[in-house]
């Protein structure tokens, strides 16, 4: 019996950036995205007006979102995990969108992580199952 091997993502995330892994057959492999929105522009922006920051900050959050949207349109499960907010409110925004209905998702509240203890925490996610 020929069983489809199962693309699996781990994203350990903030507001500013995105590290992906993805696991497959013990090995993994991994590429950062990062928000458009960084401290820097947030600085710029707030000399300016804090309803302009805000919409600025809204508009690349979204598109931050959307780009791992669609990274995580190519896997059969994703685990977000990460200190900050950004996971929940990526999953809740994921959840709204039936393209990801057949996708099973899940998030974890984990403290700052060193990248070989994301690929760790990645790793015992999916293969403990």
């Amino acid at each position: 019996m020929n069983m489809k091997t199962k693309k699996n993502l781990g994203i350990c995330m903030d507001h500013s950036s995105a590290h992906l892994m993805e696991f497959a057959n013990e090995s993994g492999e991994s590429k950062t995205i990062e928000s458009k929105f960084t401290h820097d522009v947030k600085e710029h922006s707030l000399g300016k007006s804090e309803h302009l920051m805000h919409n600025k900050e809204q508009h690349q959050q979204s598109e931050y979102y959307r780009k791992l949207g669609e990274v995580i349109k190519g896997y059969d499960e994703v685990i977000l995990f990460g200190p900050t907010d950004a996971k929940v409110e990526l999953f809740n925004l994921l959840m709204e969108d039936h393209l990801f209905a057949n996708i099973k998702i899940g998030f974890a509240s984990t403290d700052k992580m060193t990248v070989n203890q994301q690929l760790a925490f990645v790793k015992d996610h999916f293969t403990k199952k």
